[in-house]
């Protein structure tokens, strides 16, 4: 018995470990299976493939970096395949976007973007993209198709093959058939995000009918010589009314340059791009190089749109940063009470367009939802539900109207010359933008470009406008060859960083609202410092993290507080902020302070004590120059009842570094000189599904963040989010080139180029755009992996 016992015992065991390696087993089957299913749905680079809709074979070469260089005998198949590389590579972004652009997100997440979706709905961005898309010409129609074919072939492709990219599967859909109107409507969401100021002129109405006048101007933008009148009878609810309108990050906007080649190395000129966006995986950008018999251009394009939009071809360079104009306006629309469909102008009743825009939820009931059009535009304050009032806000707006970006785009892509190029750009109105120009004959150049409204009174544009009185209507737009314009200056070179673009004398009004003028000034500062400037040197300022706000106001900061007494790790603070070369470099201590007093500062003085609720502080757009300008006026002695409130300014900056000691103490030890801004400031690049659960982040993310230097002041561009310190906005493409070597241009394209997780390309790029390592791409390389696409049946 005591044997029989035995045996049993070890039967058990067997059991039990023959069923933990079957598990084992399955669990690898069934990994292996993922796996290949998942592989299946990487791009195909190499080989040859069959497109039916091409006429003639097309050569795709993809080089070290992912750049696909797409080489055509016509330009139908140019941007058929274009179409197809472009859904290979970004399938899964492309449908995110136009689903987010028109107003459908909805149906394939849920119900928890019905309130997005209805924004969207009520802005219109589709409709304006039908509105643009009957003006084109037949030819970008064509382009159009033949890259939505492209795009088409290759979804039939995946889903015949069962290869679609695997967020299709997590979300439990298919994409539908690419459209024309799905480009268009891609490019008008991103006018949409790069803004207008409607968000400030809803915030500085709230102001005024919060505070007393002179406590509401101290916020404006700038003072206005001649006040505005808000309408006292019944006031919008602004907070609630816009409470989940999706507002675009302020920090929205870029730095370029171009320099003379009197100030450089080669003796042609230099430029330098990069555009401020969201940083998430994949990239906002795709880099391509695209060849045909009358077209060689190389540069980046957003994911769903053919061409290239910024970049160079083998005469010209160009890149650009956002202008910031005054071309949202809110309208007051006073409602018929015996009619809520007619709105009131010059003493009659107007009847308004009601547009049916269903919502289909996944999971859910259809939502019969219904947009409102006044004369101006989609009425907005009601997106999220009745305000309950008679009066409404509508917003009249340059994107709206129909458009031909596509067009200009396509004309600056073959351009050869300014006057060539300039003349595209006449068909580009929106976004507005600042362009910078160089070319291998010497010319460099700047136009502040689009469509941007006549204002009689600058400070019209400070606050919604009475819809009813025709008075308030745009007096048409600045005339295109009034635009504000430079060829050629005497100082060898032109910069923006979403900057003040004009003086005073400038006739026209063009925005209340800029960007803090740090980054264009340090910008401008070295360019003007230099000679024999270099590739190397461009890179170099693309990187440069000098912090000129610290360098004016940290002196100031530490004079005011002399004689004061403070707590050990106050003085300490001040100590090292007194030492600092102002760098926000990733291992300084004193950018981790600087910046976290700025943000105190800024905390306790708008909403410290009874201040501003904050779904209203996120219409407060360009606030960071706003106390900026706060400050200045409180150290000159002119006074700020914002300041004063807290105690005047001494107050207000002893209280506000305590709560910064206090709090960096708290998280990070209480020995200073161990603190660093890279502990805080880190950069991850998210991808939009990886929040759902933490083993989608392991395989979507797949990186630790790294730390990072720069900051939204510095040239070297990275916003971050007050409360993780995750940089989020920032440098979305580097890009710089020599004019005397127009084949070849410096790019750097973060996280990397592709959106599948599994390719070399994925997050490839993390670290050098961290580091400023840009790669090289030439124009029409041969080099790479070689994908033929051939027609057939």
């Amino acid at each position: 018995m005591p044997e029989t016992r035995k045996r049993r015992k070890i039967s058990k065991k067997k059991i039990a470990l023959y069923s933990l390696g079957a598990t084992i087993l399955l669990v690898l089957f069934l990994l292996f299976l993922g796996n290949a299913y998942i592989n299946k749905s990487l791009p195909e680079l190499e080989g040859t493939l069959t497109l039916p809709v091409l006429e003639n074979e097309v050569t795709v070469v993809t080089d070290a970096n992912g750049v696909p260089h797409i080489k055509a005998e016509n330009e139908h198949d140019l941007y058929v395949a274009q179409g197809y590389v472009q859904a290979q590579h970004r399938l899964f972004q492309m449908e995110l976007s136009r689903r987010q652009a028109s107003g459908t997100l909805s149906e394939v997440v849920g119900e928890g973007m019905v309130e997005q979706d209805k924004y969207f709905r009520s802005l219109g961005l589709r409709r304006a993209a039908e509105e643009s898309y009957d003006t084109y010409s037949e030819e970008s129609k064509d382009v159009l198709q033949a890259f939505a074919d492209g795009v088409n072939t290759y979804i039939q492709e995946a889903k015949e093959t069962d290869s679609l990219p695997v967020e299709f599967t997590l979300m439990g859909t298919e994409p539908a058939d690419w459209t024309p109107l799905d480009s268009l409507t891609i490019g008008k969401y991103m006018a949409f995000d790069l803004g207008g100021h409607w968000e400030r002129q809803a915030f500085n109405y709230y102001l005024l009918n919060r505070y007393d006048e002179e406590k509401a101007y101290e916020l404006f933008p700038s003072y206005p010589e001649n006040k505005p009148t808000i309408i006292g009878e019944e006031e919008v609810d602004v907070a609630s009314s816009f409470e989940h309108a999706v507002i675009p990050h302020s920090f929205n906007g870029s730095n370029n340059w171009v320099v003379s080649g009197e100030k450089t190395e080669s003796g042609l000129p230099l430029l330098a791009d990069d555009p401020h966006l969201g940083l998430a995986t994949p990239s906002i950008w795709l880099q391509m190089d695209l060849e045909a018999p009358d077209v060689q251009v190389s540069g980046v394009i957003f994911a769903g749109v053919p061409g290239i939009i910024l970049g160079h071809n083998q005469d010209i360079a160009w890149g650009v940063t956002n202008t910031g104009p005054d071309v949202q306006q809110l309208y007051l629309e006073k409602r018929n009470p015996d009619n809520p469909e007619e709105f009131l102008f010059e003493g009659e009743w107007e009847q308004a367009e009601i547009i049916d825009e269903p919502i289909h939820v996944k999971d859910g009931e259809t939502i019969d939802y219904q947009v409102v059009e006044t004369r101006h535009g989609p009425v907005i304050s009601e997106f999220a539900g009745d305000s309950g009032q008679g009066t409404v806000m509508s917003l009249r707006w340059t994107a709206l109207e129909a458009t031909t970006e596509l067009e200009a785009i396509l004309e600056m892509n073959k351009a050869g010359n300014w006057n060539e190029f300039e003349e595209a750009l006449e068909k580009f109105h929106v976004p507005a933008q600042n362009f910078v120009f160089a070319s291998k004959d010497g010319t460099i150049a700047y136009k502040a470009n689009g469509k941007i409204p006549i204002y009689e009174n600058g400070d019209n544009a400070l606050l919604p406008l009475e819809g009813w009185e025709a008075e308030n209507e745009w007096d048409g737009y600045i005339p295109f060859d009034e635009l504000p314009t430079v060829v050629n200056p005497e100082k060898g070179f032109i910069a923006t960083a979403n900057n003040k673009i004009a003086g005073e004398d400038y006739p026209y009004h063009i925005s209340n609202v800029w960007a803090q003028p740090y980054r264009y000034e340090r910008i401008a500062e070295v360019l003007e410092a230099g000679s024999d400037l270099t590739i190397e040197d461009m890179q170099a300022l693309q990187m440069d993290q000098m912090n000129l706000q610290a360098r004016e106001f940290v002196p100031v900061f530490i004079e005011a507080l002399q004689g004061v007494e403070l707590a050990h790790g106050e003085a300490e603070a001040l100590e090292l902020l007194g030492e600092w070369d102002y760098q926000d470099a990733v291992g300084k201590a004193q950018p981790l302070i600087f910046h976290h007093w700025m943000d105190e500062i800024e905390k306790l003085m708008y909403q410290g004590g009874i201040g501003i609720p904050p779904d209203v502080m996120e219409l407060f757009s360009g606030r960071a120059q706003t106390t900026d300008q706060l400050l200045r006026e409180a150290i000159s002695g002119e006074g700020s009842i914002w300041v004063e409130e807290r105690g005047g300014l001494q107050e207000l900056l002893l209280t506000s570094l305590s709560e910064t000691v206090d709090h960096l103490a708290e998280e990070y030890g209480e020995e200073l000189t161990a603190w660093q801004w890279g502990n805080y400031h880190q950069v991850q690049f998210y991808h939009p599904l990886s929040g759902i659960h933490p083993v989608l982040a392991y395989f979507f993310n797949n990186e630790d963040p790294i730390p990072v230097g720069g900051s939204s002041v510095t040239p070297m561009a990275a916003s971050y989010d007050q409360e993780t310190g995750e940089v989020d906005h920032g440098a979305s493409w580097r890009f710089v080139i020599d004019a005397s070597n127009m084949e070849t241009g410096y790019h750097i394209v973060a996280p990397g180029q592709s959106g599948h997780f599994k390719s070399d390309w994925y997050h490839d790029q993390m670290d050098d755009w961290v580091e400023g390592n840009h790669h090289e791409t030439r124009m029409g390389a041969d080099e790479g992996m070689e994908l033929l696409l051939v027609p057939g049946e």
